[in-house]
C-alpha cells in the first residue's frame, strides 16, 4: 500500500534523525506468518520505530478508541490499520479483529503492561494477550525497547536519544489440558512478562525483577529455541483453582 510505505518510510527517517535505534535484533523478526509480538509500552516512540522499520510487513495492533478523536492521530493508526480497542469492556469486536489479522499473517504487537509506564520499568501484565494466543494458536515473540524514556529530557536539551531494541526467542503458549480460570491467565501473562523482563537490563524490569521466581510451566519453546531467562532451574507452577502444584523441568 503506498500510503504505508511513505507513512513508514518518514516515520523511520524522523526517528532515526531524533535518536541513534539500535535495530538489528529485528532481523530475527520472521518474514512470513502470523506472530504475536509481546513488548514493554514506553511512550509515543515505541509504535512508530517499530512499525516503519518492519515495514513491508504488516504490523497492528490495539489502539484505545479514544485515539480516533484526533485527527492526525486517526489518520496514521488507520493507515497501519490498527484496531481500536474500547477500554474498561471485553472488547469482542476488536478480539476477533486481532484474530483475522493473524490469520491474514500478521504481526500483531500487543503490550501486556496495557498502557505506558513512561519511566521504562515493567508494571504488572494483563491478561488479555492469554486468549489472544490460545485462540491462534501464533507464536509468540517477546520484544523490548529502552531508552526511549529519556526522550523528552533529550530533546530539551537539543540530545538524540539512544533506543535500544532487543529481540528474544519465540514461544507458544500452551494451556497443557489446565482450565483456564483467571488464576490460569494471570499465571501464563506472568510468565510472559518474565521473558519479556530478561531481555531488559536490571534497572527496567520493575515488577519482574526477580528472574529466579520466573516460571515457565506454560510456555513451550519449538525445537532448537531456548529459554530468554538465564541458564537456571525452573519451576513450573500448574493452577487448578487453589490448588498449586510445582513441577520441576530438571532433567
Amino acid at each position: 500500500m503506498l500510503m504505508q510505505w511513505v507513512v513508514n518510510t518518514t516515520l523511520k527517517g524522523l526517528t532515526g534523525v531524533l535518536c541513534r535505534v539500535d535495530d538489528a535484533q529485528l532481523a530475527r523478526v520472521p518474514q512470513h506468518g502470523p506472530l504475536i509480538v509481546v513488548a514493554n509500552h514506553i511512550n509515543f516512540l515505541d509504535a512508530p520505530v517499530l512499525f516503519s522499520r518492519v515495514h513491508p510487513r504488516r504490523v497492528t495492533g490495539f489502539v484505545k478508541s479514544e485515539t480516533w478523536q484526533n485527527p492526525a492521530l486517526a489518520f496514521l493508526f488507520d493507515t497501519w490499520r490498527t484496531i481500536p480497542l474500547e477500554r474498561g469492556e471485553a472488547d469482542v469486536r476488536a478480539f476477533r479483529a486481532g484474530l483475522a489479522a493473524l490469520r491474514d499473517g500478521a504481526i500483531l504487537a500487543v503490550a501486556p503492561e496495557g498502557t505506558r509506564s513512561g519511566h521504562g520499568r515493567l508494571q504488572p501484565g494483563r491478561p488479555g494477550v492469554v486468549l489472544l494466543a490460545l485462540h491462534s494458536g501464533a507464536p509468540i515473540l517477546p520484544l523490548v525497547y529502552y531508552g526511549g524514556e529519556r526522550f523528552h529530557d533529550n530533546v530539551r536539551r537539543l540530545r538524540r536519544t539512544d533506543f535500544r531494541i532487543v529481540v528474544g526467542q519465540p514461544f507458544y503458549l500452551d494451556a497443557r489440558g489446565s482450565k483456564v480460570t483467571q488464576a490460569v491467565r494471570q499465571a501464563m501473562v506472568d510468565e510472559m512478562m518474565y521473558q519479556i523482563a530478561a531481555l531488559l537490563p536490571p534497572d527496567y524490569r520493575g515488577v519482574y525483577a526477580d528472574l529466579d521466581s520466573a516460571t515457565e510451566y506454560y510456555l513451550r519453546f519449538p525445537e532448537g529455541s531456548a529459554s530468554n531467562l538465564p541458564s537456571q532451574r525452573i519451576e513450573g507452577q500448574r493452577i487448578e483453582g487453589q490448588r498449586i502444584e510445582r513441577i520441576s523441568t530438571d532433567s
